[in-house]
């Protein structure tokens, strides 16, 4: 039983590592940029009620879940998670920090994906985009062009 159990922890750690890779979620908006200026990527910000904002978690299965973006966003993005949780344990400077940023770029409504380039520009705006990973990178290429 203990073998099974292990064997099941290291087939999910690996699989959760895989995952993370290049396109992982950061938290920390400076550090996204300061790689994308290094890497010629966009910075993707994404404003989340991780747990509670419908929309949200729809557009985290739908599109940032799928191996078409995945595969995209560890190409050209660096992903920057900015939630807002209701029910999550969340530090004091982290809260501060995301309303600052929330107000800073305008956000009213859960999801807002902010673009920003290399230089912490905002270069473009989007929220839930019908039709999974295809219709989302659409849209977001058009930024990037």
């Amino acid at each position: 039983m203990k073998k099974l159990l292990s064997l099941a922890l290291a087939a999910a750690f690996t699989t959760l590592t895989a995952l993370a890779g290049d396109g992982s979620w950061g938290t920390d908006p400076d550090k996204g940029v300061a790689e994308a200026k290094g890497t010629n990527k966009l910075v993707l910000l994404d404003f989340t009620g991780s747990d509670w904002c419908g929309w949200c978690i729809k557009l985290n299965k739908e599109v940032f879940m799928q191996p078409e973006f995945q595969q995209y966003a560890k190409e050209n993005l660096v992903l920057v998670e900015l939630d807002f949780p209701r029910r999550k344990p969340q530090d004091v400077a982290t809260k501060a920090r995301n309303e600052a940023l929330a107000a800073k770029y305008g956000v009213r409504g859960f999801p807002t994906i902010i673009v920003l380039n290399g230089e912490g520009k905002k270069v473009g705006e989007l929220g839930y985009v019908k039709g999974g990973p295809s219709a989302f990178l659409a849209e977001l290429k058009k930024i990037k062009s």
